[in-house]
């Protein structure tokens, strides 16, 4: 049995929480920075193993926007925040007010604005873990790819070399007036990081 199996009943309770918190934090952040009401849904929390991520988000030739992190401190992982590019161009013009040029490329203003918001969405979600936890977990500076899914994920497999086996899938949903944009956040602790982090959510590591 893995060891996100293991996350039933309250676990996982444990983990949606961490989604709500870093969330909200999130939203208000984002109110901050662009300087108007910004809402979050309450995100869906979901583990599945990293070979299913490409599937989640369209397949692995789905063309997709993503901005990556390597986390650092006490458990070292990866960090995805991925979208279509519908989604990004819609989240720029929506949440941020700038004015969609092309659809097909997106400018360095627009890359720089994308960066800045997966920023503040991972360190929202991974301070949120690091209260739960009492580890310490911070991003790095975020790198941004535009490509199929499959490429963007290998790629962090050369840039990161082995990522974990499982990782967990926090759905975005940005809200503002009735609008809303979709993204998701993939958090992939590495194999050794796994122990440090169920251990300090009270998780047993040894089959019953």
């Amino acid at each position: 049995m893995g060891f996100f199996e293991k996350l039933e009943g309250f676990k996982m309770d444990v983990l949606k929480e961490v989604g709500n918190i870093g969330a909200g934090n999130a939203a208000t952040a984002l109110s901050q920075l662009l300087d108007k009401p910004i809402d979050m849904a309450v995100p869906k929390v979901q583990i599945l193993p990293f070979e299913q991520i490409a599937e989640k988000v369209g397949g692995q030739e789905q063309i997709v926007l993503a901005v990556f992190f390597r986390v650092e401190g006490d458990a070292p992982g990866n960090l995805f925040f991925i979208l279509t590019p519908e989604a990004g161009k819609g989240l720029l013009h929506r949440l941020a007010g700038l004015v969609v040029v092309d659809e097909e490329q997106f400018s360095e203003m627009e890359q720089s604005a994308l960066s800045e918001i997966g920023n503040i969405l991972a360190g929202s979600y991974l301070s949120s873990l690091a209260d739960f936890t009492g580890l310490s977990m911070t991003p790095t500076v975020p790198g941004l790819a535009y490509d199929m899914a499959g490429a963007i994920l290998n790629y962090g497999l050369i840039q990161f070399g082995e990522m974990g086996d499982d990782a967990l899938l926090i759905d975005t949903t940005f809200l503002e007036g009735k609008d809303e944009v979709e993204g998701q956040f993939f958090l992939i602790p590495d194999p050794e990081s796994f122990e440090k982090i169920f251990i300090a959510l009270g998780v047993p590591l040894q089959d019953d």
